[in-house]
């Protein structure tokens, strides 16, 4: 725990640092409420598959095919609303239920069949290209303005922003005092030092947030699912059996089976759970976009993989956080947004987040030795 608190502390540092590199970079343009407004539209749906990735990586496995299995599931919803017409409520709810579907077919070739997670994402990832080109016959389904575009592009206002700031704040406050019950009332006053800092950052992030978002337009609705999917999946990964289940089946999964730890069933369920946010990341995306291509979801499982790295993450299994994740997404968006502003080239922008990913499992390692 001590490491991956450390890991977050140099993660949050380095985040600091690259934004304020880029706001000299640009005169001071990287750090305004547009382009932050932007930025966090941009790193929402890498940040959504994260939250998924991490649980699957955190149980030893791996999924290479999210990128395109969201692409399909945009494109299904395209389809379905636009070309079929159905209403978006129907919409949503059928591509969400094809996610899971997918997860759990996953989730049952690995588990039951034993195939390696590798093997049977990598085929997912080439079939779900091919489904993607067949379904939209190589064109661009573009989205009507209404209610399924707005999930990408509408905003709520300045009202609602400092409503939801205050409810931030007033839980972050109850979690706190939680902290200080199971402490105990130590005598040992350093042992409040961590909880308390944890809630100042905390507060200060969410105050921050809130008013840069205000100073431009309002909170964007794709930024409250992200926060909205963030808290509950912390909730799951950290105060629930289920959890539990996880961090043990990763860490060691014959010592979780000899303990009475249903292994299989698990990890079926961590796949469902990777299907069901490949869904709404698929739905964000598109919404976003206002389009659906027979390109979409390109190498947007490299991101997720490498957030979940650069969030203190292990391949090994048995060790992330979900906001860990989280935050190694909007360390990869901060560079790409600011190496843009800045117009360093694409072929450079790669090398750049390669030294950063290397760097990151680089100090990883040597946090732990």
């Amino acid at each position: 725990m001590k490491h991956l608190n450390l890991r977050m502390y140099a993660m949050v540092i380095a985040l600091i640092c690259i934004w304020v590199i880029f706001t000299l970079a640009t005169g001071g343009t990287f750090f305004k409420g547009r382009n932050l407004f932007n930025l966090s539209r941009q790193a929402a749906v890498t940040a959504i598959l994260a939250i998924g990735m991490v649980l699957v990586i955190i149980s030893a496995n791996i999924d290479l095919s999210v990128g395109f299995g969201a692409g399909l599931l945009g494109a299904i919803a395209a389809i379905l609303h636009v070309w079929w017409k159905l209403p978006i409520i129907s919409t949503l709810f059928i591509v969400i239920c094809i996610g899971i579907l997918i997860g759990l077919i996953h989730g049952f070739l690995v588990a039951y069949q034993r195939i390696p997670a590798f093997i049977v994402t990598l085929g997912g990832f080439l079939v779900y290209r091919g489904l993607m080109l067949a379904f939209t016959k190589g064109e661009t389904i573009a989205l009507p303005d209404n209610w399924l575009k707005a999930i990408g592009t509408a905003h709520l206002p300045p009202t609602v922003g400092w409503i939801l700031m205050l409810v931030g704040i007033s839980i972050s406050g109850y979690v706190f005092f939680r902290q200080l019950a199971s402490l105990q009332f130590s005598r040992n006053f350093k042992t409040y030092i961590s909880p308390t800092l944890k809630l100042i950052g905390t507060c200060g992030c969410i105050v921050a947030f809130v008013i840069v978002m205000n100073s431009y337009k309002g909170i964007p609705i794709q930024a409250c699912i992200l926060l909205g999917l963030a808290f509950v999946f912390h909730f799951i990964a950290n105060h629930t059996r289920f959890g539990r289940y996880v961090y043990a089946v990763g860490g060691n999964a014959e010592a979780a089976y000899l303990s009475g730890i249903n292994v299989r069933s698990v990890t079926l369920r961590v796949f469902a759970i990777m299907g069901a946010l490949m869904a709404i990341a698929g739905i964000v995306m598109t919404a976003r976009l206002g389009s659906a291509g027979p390109e979409a979801g390109r190498l947007l499982e490299l991101d997720a993989i490498a957030a979940c790295v650069i969030g203190g993450a292990s391949l090994m299994g048995g060790r992330g956080s979900i906001f860990g994740a989280i935050l190694g997404a909007l360390v990869m968006a901060s560079l790409s947004n600011g190496m843009s502003m800045v117009n360093m080239g694409t072929a450079w922008q790669d090398v750049v987040k390669g030294v950063v990913l290397a760097a990151a499992v680089g100090f990883d390692i040597a946090s732990r030795k």
